[in-house]
């Protein structure tokens, strides 16, 4: 017997964005007969309530600057658990092969003899601008879309991103983990040919009922960062779909809400 066979299986699961209506059944399944999950920081409250109680729940999140466990750890971790139990749950936020290193976490898993399965989940790239009215495409302002990281890891085995083919190749741009190198980013996409009043949305706390956003240009939103104090983690959705928010959002339930210009109470 190989050991795969004697092992358990470990599931890269898709959590989604954050509104527990939108984790598949398939997730919730797993979720609920869980001997084990290891789940990330931006995995929802109410998704985490799903685990079987029974589970042993172990908190693997990362966010900029903050990591409770390095990869190393994590990809240990699930190696050992599955050693010894038969459901092994990496419960990961939005879609684990989106810019979530799920890729990275099968390979090695597969190299250490562990079954592993991909279970997809709703990434928030997609789900958060419809949330905030704003649709990726729309037949009179946009037939493509890129997805980009704005938190490149130092030393990858290709060059970083070429946000001048970015700029010159996609209608919409939807930014992942951006807004602490927003400056930046929008300084080569200007570089590059893309107007200073193009408009941009940032989006946080997509999909929750704390969803809030900032919609401007690229000449006045660094300007609407700091007056209003919004910070990470957001999606950045940049192009002239993010003019259709106002019109869009009407017609939805209020599901969030924009910051004016001024100061956050704390």
């Amino acid at each position: 017997m190989n050991q795969s066979e004697s092992c358990g299986k470990v599931y890269l699961v898709g959590a989604g964005p954050g509104d527990p209506g939108l984790l598949t059944l398939k997730a919730k399944v797993l979720l609920e007969n869980a001997d084990v999950v290891l789940y990330d920081a931006l995995v929802s409250p109410s998704i985490l309530t799903m685990i079987n109680p029974r589970a042993e729940q172990i908190h693997a999140g990362k966010r900029r600057g903050r990591h409770s466990l390095v990869q190393e750890e994590i990809t240990a971790l699930l190696i050992e658990k599955a050693q010894t139990n038969a459901v092994v749950v990496r419960l990961k936020g939005g879609d684990p092969f989106v810019f979530g290193r799920g890729g990275e976490e099968m390979l090695d898993l597969i190299a250490a003899g562990i079954s592993v399965e991909i279970v997809p989940g709703i990434t928030s790239g997609i789900a958060v601008p419809a949330y905030a009215g704003i649709p990726l495409t729309h037949r009179d302002y946009s037939s493509s879309v890129t997805f980009v990281t704005g938190h490149e890891m130092a030393g990858k085995y290709r060059p970083q991103v070429n946000w001048s083919a970015i700029a010159h190749g996609a209608e919409t741009i939807v930014v992942y983990m951006g807004v602490h190198n927003l400056p930046y980013i929008i300084g080569e996409l200007t570089k590059a040919g893309r107007s200073p009043e193009t408009p941009i949305a940032l989006i946080r706390w997509g999909t929750t009922p704390q969803q809030q956003q900032l919609i401007g240009t690229f000449t006045t939103i660094m300007d609407q960062i700091e007056a209003t104090g919004f910070e990470a983690p957001a999606i950045a959705v940049i192009g002239a779909v993010v003019d259709l928010h106002d019109l869009l959002q009407a017609g939805q339930p209020l599901l969030s809400r924009t910051i004016p210009p001024t100061p956050i109470s704390p």
